[in-house]
This record gives C-alpha cells, sequence and structure tokens, in this order.
C-alpha cells in the first residue's frame, strides 16, 4: 500500500501533460465545486500520502499511519464522486464509472483501517509479552 500512495501522490505533483499517468491539472479537476483552493488542496493531499505512505513503513507509526489514511479516504471519496457522475477523465482515460470508484475507494478505507488495527494489535501483544513476569521486560526487575 505504501508504494501506491507513493506512485499516487506523485501524480499530485506532476505535470498533466506527461501522458504517463494523471497529473496535477487532472486531480485538480476532481475537486468539487463546493472545496476552496483546488489546486492547493489537490497538494496538500498529495504531500498527506508521502506521509501516510512513510508511516506506514515505520512499524511504530503504523497504526496512527493506518487510521489517519483511511480519515483521509473517506474525505477524498466526494472528489471520486464528483469525477464520476461530471464524466472527468484521468489523463488520456476516460472518467472511471461510479459503480467502480465508490467500492475501490471503500476497498481502500478497509485496507488502511486493517493496517492499523492489525499494527496496533501486533503492537500490543509485543508489549503485553515483554511485561510478563518471568519474561525480560520490566516486570522482572520487581522480583
Amino acid at each position: 500500500m505504501a508504494l501506491m500512495l507513493v506512485a499516487t501522490a506523485a501524480a499530485h505533483f506532476a505535470p498533466s501533460d506527461t501522458g504517463v499517468m494523471p497529473g496535477h491539472d487532472d486531480l485538480t479537476a476532481m475537486v468539487p465545486p463546493f472545496v476552496p483552493f483546488p489546486g492547493a488542496v489537490v497538494h496538500v493531499t498529495g504531500v498527506l500520502e508521502l506521509l501516510g505512505a512513510a508511516g506506514l513503513v515505520l512499524t511504530s507509526t503504523r497504526p496512527a499511519a493506518g487510521l489517519g489514511l483511511a480519515v483521509l479516504f473517506v474525505l477524498l471519496l466526494p472528489a471520486n464522486v464528483h469525477a464520476a457522475v461530471e464524466g472527468i477523465p484521468l489523463g488520456d482515460d476516460p472518467a472511471v464509472p461510479l459503480w467502480f470508484r465508490v467500492p475501490e475507494q471503500l476497498l481502500y478505507i478497509g485496507l488502511a483501517l486493517w493496517t492499523a488495527t492489525a499494527a496496533g494489535a501486533a503492537g500490543l501483544r509485543r508489549r503485553r509479552a515483554a511485561v510478563r513476569p518471568g519474561g525480560d521486560g520490566p516486570a522482572t526487575a520487581h522480583r
């Protein structure tokens, strides 16, 4: 997921005429009209995706990154709905239909939440194992 986020975040800063992937102007067109400063919002979401990707790589920050990304993906849902309803293409590709966009976004939200909970549960298990009596953790110092 971190690699996907780095690739998608790059599109937030890339010129739209590269032909390889959608660029900044393509993503700005997806922003619903009620959102102010759409160009700046696209840059900010690109930075947030990069921060989320970095957070997923580090075990200690993975739960927070997963939760943050889930929130980000929920906040991006109106842009995906707007792009589908208005028929806004991504680069040279035709507009992605709503029936595909919404489940895809829900998948990303689910993956981010799974990452957060799985990483959080693993960290909790490690902390519990470290403090068990007879283990090598802080509980052994109290003998």
